[in-house]
């Protein structure tokens, strides 16, 4: 099922707020950053509740500060100074977290009202197509391009995420979805409790600011290692540098790349992808300043993203995954969050 609200007009846009529902589970999105704001799934007993950070307003989302649920991009993660080359010339873009690019800049994709380009309403499928058409020069990027986001429900209560983008100039890309999980329903205030399994053996090293060194370490005795299911909480008191995860797993290419268990609720979360990387961020900066649909401050550790994605800062590593998108390629990126009950 498919149901469309106009939520308002903002700067002579129309605002939309999509419902797609489809076997147990309850989508709604947003036209404002192409953002989920909320998934309804049943636990154990059958009592649904809404497992993503959020807000109650779609208009909220014109203030995003934590990238509740968007789409982020041109480059999502970060691009070291700012700066990067391309085909021989310095390319610069804002820095927007301390002298680094973070998610596409001030402006980026999570603030942009995308357009809506189609609607899915079958009996198997309920689904929404999004457009934003970002011109040359903004925020810095070189080429226009014509990005396409797609979110279809099947009755299987699989999530379908699917991009596309387009250019006139090379460009870098890298689109990824920015929901925050926690699959008690935020009944519990944190999800240390929350059991995380991904399937990788590698993690990019990274320096203090959060960059990329550029080699690729393995997580064997490491508190990183998550390819056995563990206990957040177990491992975020030994990750202290950063209060918690927030780093990119390389992944071993088969699904699921991550699995995110409640043992309270008995809710999982199965996340499969074709992206190389998967970055883990355990909420390690909220502060309690920040009050959303679940009408209670959203607390540190109180989520988890898992952002399928190219590996950070690409553009300045020639060893990782090339993410410079020329005229006449398609881009393409592919996730599924499939929900069920254990």
């Amino acid at each position: 099922m498919l149901r469309g609200e106009n939520a308002g007009n903002l700067d002579g846009k129309d605002i939309w707020w999509f419902t797609l529902k489809n076997g147990a589970t309850t989508v709604r999105i947003t036209n404002i950053g192409c953002v989920i704001t909320s998934i309804h799934t049943a636990d154990r007993e059958g009592r649904e509740a809404n497992i993503v950070a959020g807000f109650d307003n779609p208009m909220e989302y014109t203030c995003n500060p934590w990238y509740f649920g968007c789409i982020v991009g041109r480059v999502v993660n970060r691009i070291g100074d700012g700066l990067f080359y391309l085909d021989g010339q310095a390319v610069r873009l804002p820095t927007n977290n301390g002298g680094n690019h973070l998610h596409g800049g001030f402006e980026g994709f999570h603030k942009k009202i995308w357009d809506v380009k189609g609607t899915i309403d079958q009996a198997t499928e309920a689904g929404v197509v999004f457009e934003y058409i970002s011109p040359d020069g903004d925020e810095g990027y070189p080429g226009c391009l014509h990005v396409q986001v797609k979110y279809t429900l099947s009755v299987e209560n699989k999530l379908y995420l699917s991009y596309t983008a387009t250019t006139d100039k090379r460009t870098p890309v890298n689109l990824a979805n920015h929901s925050y999980f926690n699959l008690s329903g935020f009944s519990s205030r944190k999800i240390l409790d929350h059991q995380l399994m991904v399937d990788a053996k590698d993690y990019t090293e990274k320096d203090v600011q959060n960059l990329p060194t550029g080699r690729i370490l393995s997580v064997a005795g490491t508190p990183l290692d998550l390819s056995a299911s563990v206990r957040i909480g177990d491992r975020i008191p030994q990750l202290m540098a950063d209060n918690g995860f927030d780093h990119n797993y390389v992944l071993n290419g088969k699904a699921p790349a991550a699995v995110l268990h409640d043992p309270a609720s008995g809710r999982v979360l199965r996340v499969s992808t074709d992206q190389p990387g998967i970055q883990v961020y355990t909420a390690n900066w909220w502060d309690g300043t920040l009050k959303g649909v679940h009408d209670q401050p959203y607390l540190q550790h109180g989520a988890l993203a898992l952002e399928t994605q190219a590996f950070p800062d690409s553009p300045n590593h020639p060893a990782f995954p090339d993410t410079i998108l020329s005229p006449g390629e398609i881009y393409r990126a592919n996730t599924v969050f499939e929900f069920d009950i254990q």
